[in-house]
C-alpha cells in the first residue's frame, strides 16, 4: 500500500478500507493532468526562491519522464498506489530521492485534486464543444441539400402541415447550437485556478497564485480558499449540459426508430445494427438509436448523483467528494460516443443523393461563407477548406461517387478541412495572438489561447476530426446500408 500520509498513525490500514478509500482504478484517467499541474507548481515554487532552481529543474525534468514512461507503456500505473497523486509523487521521490519530496511543498491533496479534475473537465468542455460543431456542420450539410424535400410534420405524433426536411433538420440545429453556448458558458465560469487553496486555508509559504495560474491557462485563482477545494458547481454544471445534450439526441434517435418503423418507412437501418425475435421473424429493432435513447437516463443518473453528494456537505473538502469522478466520467465518455455516432450520417446521405461534380466544394464554400460573415474569415481557413474540399472530390470522381469506402474517405479529407478556423493560432501563433489583442479581445482570453497552443493539442486538432469521421461514417453506412445500397452506393 503505497501512501503518502499517515505520518501520526501507528497502524497500518485495514485492507479492506484501503480498498474502498483508494481511487487509483479511476483518478488514474487524468495522469497528464495531475503531471501538468505538478510541472506547474514546481515553476511556481523555483519563481518564488522556495525551490532552487537545480531541484526545480531536476524534478520538472522527472515528471516528463514519468508521463513518457506511463505513455509508452514502460510504468504501468496499478492498485499498489492509493491515488494518481500518490503514484507521480512516490515514483518521482523513486527517482530523486529526498528532492522528489519537496513536489507537495505548499501544496495539499486538496486543492491538488481540485486542479486535476478542474483542468480534466476543461479539456473535455471543448472536446465535447468540437464534436458538437462538427455535428452542427454535418446538419447544416443536409439542411442545403434538402430545401425542397418534402416531408409532413407532426403535432400530437398525427400529420399536420407539410414541411421540408431542412426545416426538420434545422430544430435539430438550433438545438445542439444552444447546446454549444451552454458550454462556453461553463468554461467561462469555471476557467480559475483551485491551486494555492492549500487544504481550505491556504499555507504560510510565499506561493504566487497569479503565477500558476497563468501556467495552466486559468483566468486567475479562484478567490476563497474553502470554495476552491469544495467547488464541484462546473461539474453539475457540465452534467446538466451533458444531460441536454443526450436528451436532444434522444429525441433524434426517436424519430429515427419512429422512421424506421412498418407504419412510416422514411429509413430502413441495417441488418448488423438491428435484432429480430425469435417468434415474430417480420420483427427488425433499432438498436443503436434505442441504446442512444437508453444512454440518455445513464448521464441523467450521474447528474442527480452528484447533486445527491454534494446536497448535505458542509465546508470544506469531504472524502464524499471522491464521488464526482467515476460518474463523470462515464458520462463524458458516453456524451462524447453518441455524439459521433451521429457525425457522420448526413454527410453520408448527402453523397448517396448528390452523386455530381463541385457538391463538395459547394459545401466547402458556404461553409467557408459562414465563417467569412461571422468575421472568422481567414486565408488559412480558405486554403484549408479549397485543399481538403478538393481532396475530397477527386476521391470521390476517382471512385465514380458510387464506392462507400471512396465516400467515406472523403468524408475524413473534407472533416479535416474544418481545422482551417482554429490552424491560425498554431501557424502564425504571435501575429494572431496580436491582432486578436487590437480587436479588443480580453487579456484572459488572449492567455489562455497561448497557453492552449501547444504542438500536442495541435496533434489532436488534426487527429479528432479524422476518428470522428472514419468512426461517424462506419456506422452510418451500418445503419443505413440498404438505404445506400438503394441510391447506388455499393
Amino acid at each position: 500500500m503505497a501512501q503518502l500520509w499517515g505520518g501520526r498513525f501507528t497502524k497500518a490500514t485495514d485492507q479492506l478500507v484501503y480498498n474502498f478509500n483508494a481511487s487509483i482504478t479511476f483518478d488514474q484517467k487524468f495522469y497528464k493532468q495531475d503531471i501538468e499541474g505538478s510541472i506547474a507548481h514546481v515553476k511556481m515554487l523555483g519563481k518564488q526562491g522556495i525551490l532552487t532552481e537545480q531541484e526545480m529543474n531536476d524534478i520538472i525534468t522527472t515528471l516528463q519522464e514519468i508521463k513518457e514512461d506511463v505513455e509508452s507503456g514502460k510504468l504501468e500505473i496499478t492498485s499498489e498506489y492509493e491515488d494518481i497523486h500518490s503514484f507521480v509523487e512516490a515514483n518521482l521521490i523513486d527517482r530523486l530521492g529526498d528532492t522528489g519530496k519537496k513536489l507537495h511543498t505548499g501544496r495539499s491533496r486538496n486543492d491538488q485534486v481540485a486542479l486535476d479534475m478542474r483542468l480534466y473537465t476543461r479539456d473535455e468542455v471543448l472536446a465535447v464543444d468540437g464534436l458538437l460543431k462538427e455535428l452542427l456542420t454535418t446538419i447544416l450539410h443536409i439542411m442545403e441539400e434538402n430545401t425542397e424535400t418534402i416531408m409532413p410534420g407532426f403535432t400530437h405524433l398525427q400529420k399536420a402541415q407539410p414541411i421540408t426536411l431542412a426545416h426538420h433538420m434545422g430544430a435539430y440545429f438550433e438545438m445542439f447550437k444552444r447546446d454549444r453556448l451552454r458550454l462556453h458558458d461553463i468554461y467561462e465560469r469555471m476557467n480559475y485556478c483551485p491551486l494555492g487553496s492549500g487544504a481550505l486555508a491556504g499555507t504560510t509559504y510565499p506561493l504566487d497564485r497569479e503565477y500558476t495560474a497563468e501556467l495552466l491557462g486559468f483566468y486567475g485563482p479562484t478567490l476563497n480558499s474553502m470554495d476552491g477545494v469544495s467547488d464541484r458547481d462546473y461539474l453539475i454544471e457540465f452534467l446538466s449540459a451533458c444531460a441536454t445534450i443526450m436528451m436532444h439526441l434522444s429525441r433524434f434517435s426517436e424519430e429515427v426508430i419512429i422512421w424506421n418503423s412498418n407504419e412510416y418507412q422514411f429509413v430502413e437501418i441495417d441488418d448488423a445494427y438491428s435484432t429480430g425475435s425469435s417468434i415474430m421473424p417480420q420483427k427488425k429493432n433499432p438498436d443503436i438509436a434505442e441504446l442512444v435513447r437508453g444512454k440518455t437516463g445513464r448521464v441523467y443518473g450521474a447528474l442527480m448523483s452528484l447533486l445527491t453528494t454534494m446536497k448535505g456537505i458542509p465546508l470544506a473538502y469531504n472524502k464524499d467528494m471522491q464521488e464526482d469522478k467515476e460518474l463523470t466520467f462515464d458520462a463524458i465518455d458516453t456524451v462524447k460516443g453518441c455524439i459521433a455516432l451521429f457525425t457522420g450520417i448526413p454527410y453520408l446521405m448527402m453523397c448517396a443523393k448528390v452523386q455530381k461534380v463541385g457538391s463538395v466544394l459547394l459545401m466547402g464554400l458556404i461553409t467557408g461563407l459562414i465563417y467569412y460573415v461571422t468575421g472568422q474569415f481567414t486565408v488559412v481557413i480558405l486554403v484549408s477548406f479549397v485543399l481538403a474540399c478538393g481532396l475530397a472530390e477527386i476521391t470521390r470522381v476517382i471512385t465514380h461517387y458510387r464506392s462507400m469506402a471512396g465516400n467515406l474517405v472523403s468524408f475524413v479529407l473534407f472533416s479535416v478541412g474544418m481545422v482551417g478556423s482554429p490552424l491560425p493560432i498554431w501557424l502564425m501563433r504571435e501575429d494572431f495572438l496580436r491582432q486578436i489583442t487590437e480587436q479588443g479581445m480580453p487579456a484572459d482570453y488572449v492567455n489562455t489561447l497561448a497557453a492552449l497552443s501547444s504542438n500536442g493539442m495541435l496533434i489532436v486538432l488534426f487527429l479528432a476530426p479524422v476518428v470522428g469521421a472514419i468512426i461517424g461514417g462506419i456506422l452510418a453506412r451500418a445503419m443505413f446500408r440498404k438505404h445506400f445500397e438503394k441510391a447506388g452506393l455499393v
